[in-house]
């Protein structure tokens, strides 16, 4: 919490939304960000019960104010596993603007690419949209 002319805000460093709809889960890292905000993240999901069936990911990093070492792409991958008992993960697009997190991410996507039926990292929100509308989804390709 931090107090901003006598007024308290809730910083909610890792925020998500399932689009049951859409069949999306868009989540929002920003600042202040923590190894373990993202870990506790992961396991939110796994007992979300709208966390479940054939989901895409759109994950927005670009706000987020740490960047991850590659000691911590194996325990993320960890988390990713565990998830995948109760849901199935079709695309991920990753947003990451800044350079530094751009080359994270494009490391993570290598580590996480077992977990996706495609996973890629982009600068821009507008490339990302495009690319996970522009794919057929898994019901799609079931057909």
């Amino acid at each position: 919490m931090l107090s901003l002319n006598t007024a308290w805000v809730w910083v909610m460093p890792v925020i998500y939304k399932i689009d049951a709809a859409r069949k999306l889960i868009h989540t929002t890292c920003s600042r202040p960000l923590t190894f373990t905000e993202v870990i506790e993240h992961f396991r939110t999901l796994k007992e979300d019960p709208a966390c479940t069936g054939h989901l895409d990911v759109l994950l927005d990093v670009s706000e987020a104010d740490a960047l991850p070492v590659s000691s911590q792409l194996g325990p993320v991958s960890a988390e990713l596993d565990a998830v995948r008992a109760k849901v199935q993960f079709g695309r991920c697009a990753i947003i990451a603007t800044r350079d530094a997190m751009f080359g994270m991410m494009r490391m993570f996507e290598v580590v996480a690419e077992p977990y996706f039926r495609a996973i890629r990292v982009f600068r821009r929100a507008a490339d990302a949209q495009s690319w996970l509308d522009s794919l057929p989804t898994d019901e799609d390709s079931e057909r």
